[in-house]
């Protein structure tokens, strides 16, 4: 009787892993026009374009990282500043990987990793729970890096873990230069996302709560 059981989970891993996970959104408004399509199942293929350079560079890394694949392209109101791009972007793509979940039948759900970087250490422990709440304990002493107002990378983590409807804890245990201090924060996350959406095959078949839904 294990042994079936064992064999029905397997099965229900292979059926979820040939299916795979993807979402894609179209976000237009008059501020932002936003185009994103990931894959879950992906192996962290990135084609990014924000018109914001160092989002781009944190974006390839959060896809190289998680291992999913993704693809957007941005155009936005870079004229009046970054604000109206930074949060549409961190909402479409949390909006994508919300789709791609489904029902989030077989997934780990929690995710937790450490990223050092040079200096630099910073924690990220994430819960895809459905009820998206967000914590930001990172300090950082420049105006921007790149052309990238600093102010603005808390709000990006929000709006993405608002979209996604996770419950996001990032914090930045150490570190001196900025620079360092915000990548590891986009790889811990990527690190600890990797985890949270992987099929569980103990239990592929489930809803990884006792409510039932997610």
């Amino acid at each position: 009787m294990l042994v079936g059981v064992s064999q029905l989970a397997k099965c229900a891993s292979a059926a979820i892993s040939a299916a795979m996970r993807t979402g894609s959104i179209s976000r237009k408004t008059n501020e932002t026009s936003i185009d994103v399509e990931v894959n879950l199942d992906g192996t962290g293929v990135y084609e990014v374009f924000t018109g914001i350079g160092f989002l781009d560079h944190m974006l390839e890394q959060l896809s190289r990282h998680s291992l999913i694949d993704l693809k957007v392209k941005a155009v936005g109101d870079l004229h009046i500043d970054q604000h109206h791009t930074t949060e549409d972007t961190g909402i479409a793509i949390g909006e994508a990987v919300l789709q791609a979940l489904g029902d989030k039948r077989g997934i780990t759900r929690y995710g937790t990793a450490y990223a050092p970087m040079d200096e630099t250490l910073t924690r990220c422990a994430l819960d895809i729970s459905g009820r998206p709440y967000f914590v930001w304990k990172v300090s950082l002493g420049m105006p921007r890096l790149g052309e990238w107002d600093t102010e603005l990378i808390e709000h990006w983590f929000h709006s993405f873990a608002t979209s996604a409807g996770i419950t996001l804890h990032v914090e930045n245990l150490y570190g001196a230069n900025n620079h360092h201090i915000v990548e590891s924060c986009f790889k811990a996350m990527a690190r600890a996302l990797r985890q949270a959406v992987e099929i569980d095959p103990r239990k592929a078949d489930a809803i990884p709560s006792t409510k039932g839904t997610l």
